[in-house]
């Protein structure tokens, strides 16, 4: 009798299964029949089996197992021998019996055998129909995608078979990844619209891998052939958002799955690595899955990781996208073709049209000009940031930094907010890598005289035209070379240089981070070039103030170069002006001897501001400035102070030490205080109090 037709595949795969594992079950009665000169066959069984297949909406996980890894009939009964020991009790019964009783006319147990109650080849060459011995073989489909293990034993004909347990879930219609790749993976889907220019993307790769669309090579090993000439597809760029949302868009229409493998989640062993691949490759055909293998944080330079990225790429034959920063040469790790996109991050235009989107029931009052001239973020940053707009009802700074008329930036409660929350979602990968100082100094406050502040104002005017210049006016079209902005303060210690790039940084509502060279410099070779590519990769898409202090640990007159290490200071100089060149905010280097630097490298340096040592005439304004309004002052005479020949940071030492001198003895700041407090910063800086500066104080 047919069976009846059912649109509810899971059931008919249930029955489907039920009836290949009870022709199963009759060979081994079978079996134990022919050994007790009993007679049966398997007619009746097989027809049962076949009549099921015309009444299942799609084929049976059984049947496409079968199809993706090539497996003989004799293949595919040895894998249900297996699959009726976990799914039906009166397998192992049977096993034991066809392996632990022979049978002689008396009914006699013959001496030497025990009972055997699991699945083992000896038994399925007795038992199973069509048996060939090269399925045994750890080339054959059973044991080279670990379809079947085989377990210790005196024999490998007697060892105990076992079926895996993903491959069991899967022949009983439950999907889920293998628990082994689970601990390294992790899946990604489509997270929204892709912008224009990443949709172009998608369409090359899904063009690249169009015969994936067919799921008979997709699930089919045995169309391994077709897929070997399929292209590992390698996305380059720092957008590593943009390359996930690509590579996930494309699967997606292909109609596969995506995951994720870190470069540094990889096994270190190349037999790791092997059973990795195998897995994977299993997977694929189990399931239709992609793996994208992230390089984009791999250390070239550590040869075991890099090693074990080899060796997967040279063994995987599956579909694969690889991700990275720049471009490598993966032909030469892979045998098949390689192809190479790189994934920007959104045009300015459709920056624009993404914050439209994600703000369309904001009155935007033209603030997303603004925004995306100062912050390059790819598409899930503009997500983030908005949601964090939406979610904030109330302003995060006060009314008053909105009024204030020195500050350049966003001048209403929206703009501010806006503003902020770019800065806020730009901050946590350069938290990490830099010294964050917030920025309250202003312009009132920078004793300088009018040159230098000068130079300072158009710094600040770069920074915030930089958009209409480059991009409205077109600049930027003649060449991305020298776009960067940067700056070289030169001056004694004290005289102002971190105080003037807080007060751009006030100025221009931008995050200010401190990087120090001496910390960043390396004497390893390459490992410098390294840290600084952290520092502006993380920087780029914000574009936040950097100010690399003490200068003098990396940039130095060029001399001959003797050695490999004189090669290679040279190159990591040449690399920072470079990154700074091309950075899209602001970086600043510090040094207190100019003349030490190479010409060669000043040159490439769009401003130089010397800070002085402050004259008397400046030093009485520091003082006027130093201390705070809630300081209670008492018989403060400027112009003595002003005959203290010290810097302004000299100064400001002087003064907190004195308001902490007069805290402690619960009175104002008195010039007694600052008298002692005086002669301590004096001793610190091996220096005595003249009477010229102190004459008359007491």
């Amino acid at each position: 009798m047919n069976a009846v037709k059912t649109n509810n595949w899971d059931e008919a795969n249930q029955q489907y299964l039920s009836a290949a594992l009870s022709r199963v079950r009759n060979a081994l009665e079978q079996h134990i029949a022919r050994m007790r000169d009993d007679h049966g066959d398997q007619e009746e069984k097989q027809q049962a089996l076949e009549e099921r297949i015309p009444a299942m909406p799609a084929p049976a996980a059984l049947t496409r197992l079968c199809a993706a890894f090539g497996l003989s009939p004799f293949e595919r009964d040895i894998l249900l021998l297996c699959a009726g020991i976990e799914l039906d009790s009166t397998f192992a019964a049977l096993c034991a019996t066809a392996q632990g009783r022979q049978w002689n006319a008396h009914n006699d147990i013959l001496p030497g055998y025990t009972n055997i109650s699991y699945p083992t080849f000896s038994l399925a060459l007795a038992a199973l129909p069509h048996a060939h011995w090269d399925a045994l073989t750890p080339d054959a489909p059973l044991r080279r995608w670990r379809l079947i293990t085989v377990s210790p034993g005196s024999a490998l004909t007697l060892s105990p078979l076992r079926i895996d347990e993903r491959v069991l879930h899967y022949l009983v219609g439950v999907s889920h990844l293998d628990e082994r790749l689970a601990a390294l993976v992790v899946p990604l889907s489509t997270t929204g619209d892709l912008v224009p220019s990443h949709n172009m993307l998608v369409e090359r790769l899904v063009a690249a891998w169009s015969p994936l669309a067919d799921p008979a090579v997709c699930l089919s090993l045995a169309e391994r052939d077709k897929v070997s000439f399929m292209p590992v597809v390698q996305l380059c760029g720092e957008d590593a958002p943009g390359k996930y949302a690509i590579a996930a868009a494309a699967c997606a229409t292909l109609g596969l799955k995506l995951f994720l493998l870190p470069a540094d989640a990889l096994p270190a062993t190349p037999g790791e690595i092997e059973v990795l691949s195998r897995l994977w490759e299993r997977e694929t055909a189990l399931s239709g899955n992609v793996l994208l293998l992230d390089c984009d944080e791999l250390d070239m330079a550590d040869a075991a990781r890099t090693n074990s990225v080899s060796r997967l790429l040279q063994q995987m034959d599956s579909p694969l996208i690889v991700t990275s920063r720049e471009r490598h040469r993966l032909s030469q790790q892979r045998p098949h073709p390689v192809i190479t996109f790189d994934v920007h991050k959104p045009s300015t235009s459709e920056q624009c049209t993404l914050w439209q989107n994600a703000l369309n029931t904001v009155n935007l009052n033209g603030h997303i000009e603004a925004l995306v001239s100062q912050f390059n973020f790819s598409a899930s940053s503009v997500r983030d940031a908005s949601a964090e707009v939406l979610r904030t009802d109330q302003r995060i700074f006060s009314p008053a930094d909105d009024q204030d008329p020195t500050r350049e930036g966003p001048q209403n409660a929206l703009g501010i907010l806006l503003w902020d929350a770019c800065r806020f979602q730009a901050r946590p990968a350069l938290d990490d890598l830099a010294l964050r100082i917030e920025s309250s100094a202003r312009w009132d406050e920078l004793v300088l005289p009018e040159a230098q502040r000068q130079i300072l104002r158009e710094i600040a005017a770069h920074v915030r035209q930089r958009a209409t210049v480059y991009e409205t006016w077109g600049f930027s079209a003649k060449g991305t070379r020298g776009l960067g902005i940067s700056a070289l303060f030169a001056g004694a210690s004290g005289t102002g240089k971190t105080m003037a790039a807080e007060v751009l940084a006030y100025e221009l509502r931008l995050d200010l981070y401190r990087i120090d060279l001496s910390s960043v410099v390396s004497k390893y070779i390459g490992e410098t070039e390294k840290n600084l590519r952290r520092v502006f990769d993380a920087a780029e898409e914000g574009g936040a103030i950097l100010l690399f202090d003490e200068a003098d640990a990396l940039f130095g007159k060029r001399g001959e170069v003797k050695d490999s290490h004189d090669r290679y200071a040279n190159i990591e100089v040449s690399y920072l002006l470079q990154r700074m060149e091309a950075y899209r905010g602001l970086a600043i280097l510090t040094t207190n001897l100019k003349n030490a630097l190479d010409t060669a490298f000043l040159r490439r340096i769009r401003f130089v501001v010397q800070f002085p040592f402050p004259d008397a005439a400046q030093r009485a304004e520091i003082w006027r400035h130093i201390f705070p309004q809630l300081t209670p002052t008492e018989g403060m005479d400027i112009n003595k102070l002003a005959r203290l020949n010290v810097a302004g940071g000299n100064i400001r030492n002087i003064a907190l030490n004195a308001a902490f001198l007069a805290a402690d003895a619960h009175e104002p700041v008195r010039m007694a205080h600052l008298l002692h407090a005086a002669n301590t910063e004096y001793a610190k800086l091996e220096k005595s109090l003249t009477e010229a500066e102190i004459g008359g104080w007491a």
